[in-house]
């Protein structure tokens, strides 16, 4: 699924997407963590696995999903 980035907080590693229908969804640290990624930026595309309703692996969409 992929989605662009509306917020990042570099400290806690968290933050929110908007999917492309509009709606917003947050992302904790260990999602983040679980990616290759440094950090994010807003407006920034990216690719994301969800499972229980919740984001678990957040990455560029132009990287492989695990």
């Amino acid at each position: 699924m992929q989605a662009t980035v509306k917020t990042f907080d570099r400290a806690t590693r968290s933050g929110s997407v908007f999917l492309d229908d509009g709606t917003e969804i947050p992302f904790d640290a260990e999602a983040f963590d679980a990616g290759p990624l440094r950090h994010l930026r807003p407006g920034q595309r990216v690719a994301l696995v969800m499972a229980g309703g919740r984001v678990t692996y957040v990455t560029l969409s132009t990287f492989p999903l695990p």
